[in-house]
């Protein structure tokens, strides 16, 4: 088991790994047979991004075969990109469907069985809400949203168990794909939840307001558990316990990407996840702090550290070699290795040396909102830039379900949590030198998703931008916000 022995395993899945590929036009050229440790290794492969890969990608796509991993590439997972129209073609192997996709699946249901002896989960049927796009075939290869991909993938049997049917899960237009998952699932008796926390919650309103029902519990009173992942679940917490009120209702968290199944949690009511080190995914890490992108020097799993951020680079069993994957996760434990996701490489603030990550805003919001009343639905949030001898600061953008009975009391409950949590924030806000206090504004009900509408990035793993350097995601956001009358759409605003 790689819990007692993960440096054993991580070092076995990278030597399984070279041994796979040394045929493949990635082997030869990196000549992966004289690779005989971690160290020469990282001498000999380059830490690479989407974009310098991108061309080996989409000659795989045409169906060229032995380029990264051996044999042909069937499945390529589409991951849009969050900020622009640029889609992203992840490879998904049969070998990673089977030994990593597959097996987490499994992993997960085994971990919340021994956690839970006396479930009653398979009395009834799982709820899953995946993707918005069917799978689409191109040159003999086929692609969508991973959760499509692994829905195809899937036995017969998961059939019997699950719902709604396959048709409906692979329906492409999200809000009649929501429309006939509740016809299809009301009458059903739903024992478990999985999907993205913000979409499932969609969901999970609009059952209430066809039902006319107050509370999940009238329609599905047999509702066990919910397995999450995509988004952190702290902002949407309060919310699924009004919707679902039950204190013995459990929920878990896993970390499924387009490029792997990382994490688990495994054990009740925790907030870490287990690293799953035996998936054919080996691991690297780079501290944020000295993060550079390709131009950076990444650590084995043994050389990390408690409390501190990391950038995650990867190599897989799909042929990513020492891909940065774009997310950061800090550890709580390393007997064994569990994490926590903090954020993306490039959503965060760190326009005035305050090192802000996503992390550090959803602590402070949920702060905020226990100490004011309030419930958010959605935010995101960019710098205001120095002008003069004018503070430079953050503006916020957030919508709320409940908003604060004082918004002045929300804002400095948020920047004092900030201060306590970031001491680089706290230093740039001293007497109000560098960072003023930060603004905001309170978005219309149902502006993220009509942004999202906008953008054609309804539903799956689709989700607003936390944090960005740059103010292009909150200029839209704003205008949009202002201008509901105009009947303008994103695309005849000019930012």
């Amino acid at each position: 088991m790689f819990v007692d022995f993960p440096i054993d395993v991580q070092n076995e899945v990278l030597y399984n790994l070279l041994s796979s590929a040394q045929f493949t036009e990635i082997g030869k050229k990196y000549d992966f047979p004289s690779i005989k440790d971690y160290y020469s290794f990282t001498k000999r492969v380059p830490i690479q991004q989407y974009e310098t890969i991108e061309p080996l990608i989409e000659r795989s796509r045409r169906g060229e075969q032995n380029i990264f991993w051996p044999g042909k590439i069937r499945w390529f997972a589409k991951s849009s990109g969050t900020t622009n129209a640029k889609s992203k073609f992840i490879p998904v192997s049969d070998d990673a469907i089977e030994d990593c996709h597959m097996k987490a699946g499994k992993d997960l249901l085994c971990m919340y069985i021994n956690n839970n002896e006396e479930t009653e989960m398979f009395k009834g049927k799982g709820l899953r809400l995946g993707g918005s796009s069917a799978v689409y075939e191109d040159n003999e290869t086929y692609f969508g949203d991973l959760s499509a991909i692994i829905i195809e993938n899937l036995p017969f049997w998961a059939d019997f168990s699950s719902t709604p049917s396959l048709k409906t899960s692979l329906m492409d237009e999200w809000e009649a794909k929501m429309d006939a998952i509740i016809e299809e699932t009301i009458d059903e008796d739903i024992r478990s939840l999985a999907g993205v926390p913000s979409w499932m919650l969609v969901l999970l309103n609009r059952v209430l307001e066809v039902t006319g029902k107050d509370n999940l519990l009238e329609v599905w009173p047999n509702l066990e558990v919910y397995f999450h992942g995509g988004v952190n679940f702290n902002p949407y917490r309060e919310q699924y316990k009004k919707l679902i009120p039950k204190s013995t209702f459990r929920y878990f968290e896993t970390y499924n990407a387009s490029e792997g199944f990382f994490g688990i949690q495994d054990s009740n009511f925790s907030n870490e996840m287990l690293l799953m080190l035996d998936y054919g995914i080996f691991y690297e890490f780079i501290p944020m702090d000295k993060f550079e992108g390709e131009n950076s020097e990444a650590i084995p799993i043994e050389q990390v550290e408690l409390d501190k951020n990391y950038a995650i680079v990867i190599s897989t069993n799909s042929g990513l070699w020492r891909y940065l994957i774009g997310d950061t996760v800090r550890f709580t434990c390393l007997k064994p290795y569990r994490i926590k996701i903090t954020g993306r490489t490039k959503h965060f603030i760190n326009v005035f040396g305050e090192e802000l990550v996503v992390e550090n805003a959803e602590d402070a919001l949920k702060v905020a909102c226990s100490k004011t009343n309030a419930i958010i639905t959605d935010f995101t949030v960019a710098p205001i830039f120095m002008n003069g001898n004018k503070s430079g600061g953050h503006e916020w953008v957030i919508e709320f379900k409940k908003p604060p009975g004082n918004r002045e009391d929300f804002t400095i409950y948020l920047d004092e949590t900030l201060k306590n949590i970031n001491s680089d924030y706290e230093a740039k806000r001293y007497k109000d030198m560098t960072l003023a206090l930060p603004q905001i504004h309170q978005a219309k009900n149902g502006l993220f998703y009509q942004w999202l509408k906008e953008k054609n990035k309804l539903g799956g793993q689709h989700k607003v931008p936390r944090m960005s350097n740059k103010r292009d995601l909150l200029e839209e956001l704003l205008l949009l916000n202002n201008v509901e009358k105009a009947n303008l759409s994103i695309d005849q605003i000019q930012v």
